[in-house]
């Protein structure tokens, strides 16, 4: 921690139990709070579909929730704060995210609805099989881990100067690393806010969160601007003066994440997969009564960009604060360090006690929010498309049946588990994730980035099997890998990262030849699609390797986030269809 030690102690640093004593009052009331509204869980229909009885408006406000998270709580202020930072970000979410929300309310949401399911991934199994389905929950389960894991990441970055002190004393009696520390304190919150109620509780937890996340922005902004001279007005001066609310970006530049094409394009695509594939936020439109009210919810969400707004607001004020109160010393140290610091370093040495335990509760709760959401998701898809499977063989091999209630309480049982083995899987990954960051300008960057390497062929098996004809999930068994390394390749470059894709190609290769043109070959029609699917395969594979060695632009940079998806998505689907096998079996799929 070394530096960290200068917040500690007095009055502009430290976090007194007035400080603690608001945190926990606010974390214990909105755990009494879900607990009382979630009900009953008896049934996985409960625990995982909230027995679709939630009112859309509560729905709405966890999908607002989950998509702010602690990432954009913490990073956002830094990216507007930084030389030559200001709003284009919003760009993403008042352009690219509007438009995905209606074609998702629209187009993704009555096609859900026509029958019960508990996710989006079982959509993928009634219209292309099983085995695609799997494939789906394997892309979401990485992409998940990675994207969600990150969010976590952030929060413990915050934690960790904010809560130097108690952090450092628990590493002073138990050895305990203060990241790790903290990202435990986390996710046993998490854990413990989804066992109570499944996702009744998450839901009704994030709308309690949502209130939270706009009045710890407040307080920041309002903080910021009590030590300038004019206030507000004198924030918005400087922030205009310095640019700081520029907003569009009309830039071609594939390398940069925010601008007016990007958001257009690359994440209006994206954010069709983020709100209508993932089953982080496709979970809760599960959970309305109907079609009607999810749609509502899914539209109501955009309320997002309000918050989203005022956070930036805080790295304005944040500005202003800094310009007559220079960072010195080892303030500066630690931002220099590491950028996404000067949120945390203002909170801790300038909002005052109690204010600051409302401000930190924020951070807390946003994180929990994403992790409890991740857990919940990751339990249902885990449940759905492993253990149920595995329950109902054994049952019929072991030649018995069980009583529906003892069965329903007892895949709650496995349910709650599963959220446990998640939740450290989830916290594991997230002590990595400062490998990870080093490669990216801001942690906001590296958690939209994650998700990323899996969402574009999420989206894929979707539009697959949206088709009116679906070619049948064969060929996405092998198209979802190959979009993951083609996503792979665009970002990482160098000897470990050929050798890697090298050692994918050969794999996959080896793989497909056993697997499909033995047995292709065997067939006399099938031999000739067989070849000519090996010679496409090979050549994607060979593109993969060319990208990891020369797909670079000038200066060594790469594609930026908004575009993995699409670039994913494109790959995965065109070689879904491509690779699919045409037997009567799958064109009936």
């Amino acid at each position: 921690m070394g530096a960290l030690g200068l917040i500690g102690g007095g009055a502009a640093g430290g976090f007194g139990w007035i400080d603690w004593g608001v945190v926990l009052l606010i974390l214990i009331g909105t755990t009494i709070v879900g607990e009382r509204l979630a009900g009953k869980q008896s049934t996985t229909r409960d625990f995982f579909l909230g027995g679709r009885k939630l009112p859309w408006y509560a729905v709405s406000a966890s999908i607002v929730a989950t998509e702010i998270s602690a990432v954009t709580y913490v990073s956002l202020p830094s990216v507007v704060f930084k030389d030559g930072g200001d709003m284009t970000y919003l760009q993403i979410g008042l352009i690219g995210y509007l438009l995905a929300r209606l074609i998702v309310g629209y187009v993704l949401v009555p096609a859900y609805y026509q029958r019960e399911i508990y996710s989006p991934y079982d959509y993928v199994g009634h219209r292309l099989g099983q085995p695609a389905r799997k494939m789906a929950t394997a892309l979401f389960t990485l992409g998940g881990v990675l994207g969600q894991s990150a969010r976590v990441y952030v929060t413990a970055v915050a934690l960790e100067v904010i809560l130097h002190d108690e952090l450092s004393w628990i590493e002073g009696r138990l050895g305990i690393d203060p990241l790790v520390a903290a990202i435990g304190a986390i996710g046993l919150v998490a854990v413990l806010w989804t066992l109570i109620g499944g996702i009744a509780t998450v839901i009704w937890t994030d709308g309690i969160l949502f209130l939270l996340f706009a009045v710890g922005s407040l307080v920041a902004l309002l903080v910021a601007a009590g030590h300038v001279d004019s206030g507000l007005a004198g924030v918005v001066g400087e922030g205009w003066e310095q640019g700081k609310f520029r907003l569009l970006d009309f830039d071609t530049d594939p390398t940069k994440a925010y601008t007016f094409w990007a958001a257009l394009i690359a994440a209006t695509w994206g954010g069709v997969g983020s709100f209508g594939t993932d089953q982080l936020m496709v979970q809760r439109v599960f959970c309305c009564r109907s079609a009607a009210d999810a749609r509502k919810a899914v539209l109501a969400s955009i309320v997002v960009m309000a918050i989203v707004f005022l956070v930036a607001l805080v790295g304005v004020g944040l500005v202003a604060y800094y310009a007559r109160n220079p960072m010195q010393g080892e303030t500066l140290a630690l931002y220099a360090e590491k950028p996404d610091r000067v949120f945390p370093l203002f909170i801790a040495q300038v909002i005052p006690t109690g204010l600051k335990g409302l401000v930190i509760a924020g951070v807390l709760a946003a994180a929990i929010s994403s992790l409890d959401s991740i857990m919940a998701a990751l339990s249902q898809t885990t449940l759905s498309a492993l253990y149920m499977p595995w329950r109902g063989r054994a049952l019929a091999r072991a030649g018995r049946s069980t009583d529906p209630d003892r069965e329903a309480r007892h895949l709650v049982r496995v349910s709650r588990i599963l959220v446990v083995l998640w939740a450290v899987l989830l916290c594991a990954t997230a002590v990595s994730m400062q490998v990870a960051a080093e490669r990216y300008p801001s942690i906001l960057d590296l958690a939209l980035a994650m998700a990323g390497f899996t969402g574009g062929a999420l989206l894929a098996g979707f539009l697959l099997a949206f088709l009116p004809r679906p070619p049948g999930g064969s060929g996405f068994l092998w198209s979802g890998p190959l979009s993951v390394a083609t996503v792979f390749a665009i970002v990482f470059h160098g000897p470990a990262a050929r050798d890697l894709c090298l050692a994918f190609a050969a794999i996959l290769l080896a793989a497909w030849l056993f697997l499909r043109l033995r047995t292709d070959w065997e067939d006399r029609r099938a031999r000739g699609l067989g070849v000519a699917q090996t010679a496409a395969l090979a050549a994607a594979l060979t593109g993969i390797l060319w990208i990891v060695q020369e797909g670079t632009f000038e200066g060594g940079a790469v594609l930026a986030w908004p575009w993995y998806i699409p670039a994913g998505c494109s790959v995965a689907f065109l070689f879904g269809i491509l690779l699919a096998r045409r037997s009567e079996e799958e064109d009936g799929a």
